[in-house]
């Protein structure tokens, strides 16, 4: 009976023993104000454990009026266990130069997914994409019109579309004019052969002279004319010929109808050459200039690059596109690119090296970016940095960084979790300017 009464009594000591020691255990430290989570600073929890939202393990708030050392030796974690709360930064410094780091674990950093970059020096290539439509080259077209009355005695070029050599025959034209002055250039002729005298042959050279000038002005080639002059046969039709190698781009004329002075006969287009006209926004103006290389690319020709160059760039802007057109020279030797078509247009800048990071490792607010710097041991550092042009999916950084250091690459979770940096950055904001690092 004594035995029973011992062991109740030392199962009544351990009971009351293990009660005791509970409450201690979940007491948090005095200088701890509440735990939150990093991702919902909306939770607010007397003891340490988990997120009831995300699971993720709890974090304490620090009483503001607590110092950093203080902190250090009741939490067991050093600033590691701030997480980078408000209020967190350690005001430590370093040559009167005030710090800005916050701490987020690296525990942490894991488990929130962070990424890192590193600030590297690279060539910045710059390319500007834009669409445009190719045309014919207006120096190369030749539109021929009848500048003698007469008849369409035969069309050699039915259709357009289809190409023609340079000097091919296009068509022919009867005109009683044209026989008149092929019989007048054959009549003068034999007159200066038959003069004897210097003097009598002046006379029908000069008549011979305005002949020739008056054929000329009928689309008469200086060949057809000395062709003439040889078997001394007048002509009543005119063969007009190619003047270079090129494509029918229209075909006006019918064969056997009646044509007047003025009217439009054939167009022939020299396609070797042709304009792509391009459109570039008001902002990228700055970087085009006259000689520059251009890739011009078609659907039609999806594996086909083709180089051309800036020819002119119009001075007047679109008013409601904001955009200028500018006018590309590409050399078609296989006539590939046709009038009509659509084209991309990609140009490539060198803009010599600089320092870069990614895009998604700055963070805008609005009057300025923002980055963060990886000083290892979970220690972050917000630095305003100053950026060039974006090149792709990075920023050329002009100031703010240097060379080999490690930026968080993923750094909006920074700034949404209200009880991480908001903190740093409001005091980083009220710092000197001649303090910030630059």
């Amino acid at each position: 009976m004594k035995s029973i009464t011992v062991r109740l009594f030392v199962l009544a000591v351990l009971f009351v023993s293990s009660a005791c020691s509970k409450p201690s255990q979940s007491r948090k430290p005095p200088d701890v104000d509440y735990y939150t989570c990093t991702m919902h600073p909306s939770v607010h929890a007397e003891a340490p454990g988990k997120c009831p939202i995300c699971g993720m393990e709890l974090v304490p708030v620090m009483k503001k009026s607590t110092s950093p050392s203080a902190f250090e030796s009741s939490s067991g974690g050093g600033m590691q266990g701030m997480a980078g709360m408000p209020g967190m930064q350690s005001g430590k410094q370093t040559s009167g130069v005030p710090s800005h780091e916050f701490v987020v674990p690296v525990e942490r950093q894991q488990q929130i997914g962070v990424t890192y970059a590193t600030v590297t020096r690279a060539p910045l290539h710059h390319t500007i994409r834009t669409v445009g439509t190719v045309e014919p080259d207006l120096q190369k077209h030749w539109a021929f019109v009848a500048r003698v009355d007469g008849y369409v005695q035969e069309l050699f070029v039915p259709s357009a579309g289809q190409v023609v050599e340079k000097d091919a025959p296009l068509l022919s034209i009867y005109g009683p004019d044209l026989l008149t002055t092929s019989r007048e250039l054959v009549m003068l002729l034999r007159m200066r052969d038959e003069a004897k005298a210097r003097d009598a042959r002046a006379t029908p050279e000069r008549l011979i002279a305005a002949a020739e000038s008056r054929l000329r002005q009928w689309n008469i080639t200086d060949e057809q004319i000395a062709d003439l002059e040889r078997t001394r046969q007048p002509t009543e039709v005119l063969t007009l010929r190619s003047p270079f190698r090129g494509v029918v781009q229209e075909v006006p004329a019918r064969q056997g109808v009646n044509v007047k002075v003025g009217d439009r006969l054939i167009d022939i287009a020299d396609l070797s050459v042709v304009w792509v006209w391009a459109e570039f926004y008001e902002s990228e103006l700055s970087m085009l200039q006259t000689g520059q290389a251009v890739t011009v690319m078609t659907n039609a020709y999806p594996n086909h690059r083709f180089e051309g160059k800036v020819a002119i760039i119009n001075p007047f802007l679109d008013q409601v596109k904001r955009t200028a057109k500018v006018r590309i020279d590409v050399p078609n030797s296989d006539f590939e690119l046709r009038p009509g078509m659509y084209a991309n247009v990609e140009l490539g800048m060198d803009m010599g090296e600089g320092l870069v990071v990614p895009a998604s490792a700055v963070m805008p607010t609005g009057s300025r970016e923002i980055a963060f710097v990886d000083k290892g041991g979970g220690r972050l550092e917000p630095r305003v940095v100053e950026l060039g042009e974006q090149i792709g999916d990075h920023y050329e950084v002009k100031s703010g960084l240097a060379e080999g250091e490690r930026v968080i690459a993923s750094a909006n979770f920074l700034i949404d979790a209200e009880s991480k940096v908001q903190g740093a950055l409001a005091d980083f904001a009220a710092a000197p300017a001649e303090h910030r690092h630059h």
